[in-house]
């Protein structure tokens, strides 16, 4: 599959407290990692880099023959996102300035066109075909509790007043359960991950649009960013895009 990964601090903040990254390993798997640091909280930009650097270590040290199975890759996954809590929650604790910090996370392992996705808190997950658009994750957050028990319509979760309000993150609390997603990658289909600064402010029939247009997957990605910040840019904007456009 291809790749691009892009984040812009945006056009009201001055502090980029979004994190992306591609890595991949010796061997087949890959590993794609955003992580929105929270807003409003100390050192947002401390818990999304450490929690992309922690990642990075245990993925890149990983021994692959231990991933024969969906289960060992959830298995790993689940321990790594738990020590990978532990580590930012214990710098919270020991750093002042870093107190209450923390990020949302989206990890995607990638075994050629099979992905786990481990995911806390409201970045997302969307999966384009050419004729349809699923939202892969559940939003961590109060509104989408709302809308879940039948409190309030998606329609009125849109423009909820607490939309932003997260209820689970990394590094807030000594302990994590992330919830997880597998999803198989088909020719001719993308990969979406991304921020809420660009899931708040595209429909996704903008991303759409964009993703059908006659440009390479840099391109692509670098557009998903344009628009967000032409309808605001009020947050940090970061985006993973993954295609598979069937070639060999």
């Amino acid at each position: 599959m291809k790749f691009t990964v892009e984040s812009d601090v945006g056009r009201k903040r001055m502090v980029n407290e979004d994190r992306v990254a591609f890595f991949e390993h010796p061997d087949r798997f890959k590993l794609a990692i955003l992580a929105d640091g929270m807003g409003g909280h100390n050192a947002g930009d401390v818990a999304s880099e450490m929690a992309i650097e922690e990642m990075k270590s245990y993925f890149l040290n990983l021994d692959v023959t231990q991933l024969d199975s969906t289960e060992a890759k959830r298995q790993w996954m689940l321990e790594t996102i738990q020590s990978v809590n532990e580590k930012v929650y214990n710098h919270s604790l020991l750093h002042e300035s870093c107190k209450g910090m923390g990020t949302t996370l989206i990890a995607m392992l990638i075994d050629e066109y099979d992905c786990l996705i481990g995911h806390i808190g409201d970045s997302r997950v969307y999966y384009f075909t050419a004729d349809s658009v699923t939202l892969i994750t559940k939003d961590h957050s109060y509104v989408n509790f709302l809308v879940e028990y039948g409190e309030i319509s998606e329609e009125e979760a849109e423009n909820h007043p607490q939309k932003n309000f997260i209820v689970k993150s990394l590094g807030t609390e000594s302990t994590i359960e992330p919830d997880f997603y597998e999803l198989q990658v088909e020719d001719a289909s993308n990969v979406l991950i991304c921020s809420d600064g660009l899931s708040n402010k595209l429909t996704t029939e903008e991303m759409a649009a964009i993703l059908t247009l006659p440009l390479s997957i840099e391109e692509k990605g670098k557009k998903l960013i344009q628009l967000a910040n032409d309808s605001g840019g009020e947050d940090n904007i970061s985006v993973i895009l993954l295609s598979n456009d069937g070639e060999v």
